[in-house]
Parts: C-alpha cells; structure tokens; sequence
C-alpha cells in the first residue's frame, strides 16, 4: 500500500529505519501503518503515476 505522511508529520517506517519522505512511498501492509492512519499521522493513497514510473525504471 502506498502511504504519505500528513502535512507536519515526521513518521518513522520500521522497515527501513529511517522516517517516511513527504511525497510517500509504498510499504507492507501491517497494523503498524493501520494505527498511524488512525493516529492521524499518515493518508493511504493510491499512488501517482510518477511513482509507478520510478518503480519500473529501477527494477530494469
């Protein structure tokens, strides 16, 4: 799922140890983002197509 934290918010992603970018990234889905959602901390988004274009580029 792809997830941004909302404006202001510093959210750190235990996957990779460091803290969310501003324009979001993909991660597992796993409570730990379900409670942030609920916490007010982060959005679920559908990501753009920007991001999907990165993510094609660097898997070649």
């Amino acid at each position: 799922m792809f997830v941004k934290p909302k404006d202001g918010r510093s959210v750190h992603d235990p996957a990779r140890g460091d803290l969310l970018p501003a324009e979001g990234r993909n991660v597992d889905e796993s409570q730990y983002w379900y409670r942030r959602e609920i916490d007010g901390d982060i959005e679920i988004v559908q990501p753009s197509k920007d991001a999907d274009t990165d993510k094609k580029a660097s898997a070649k």
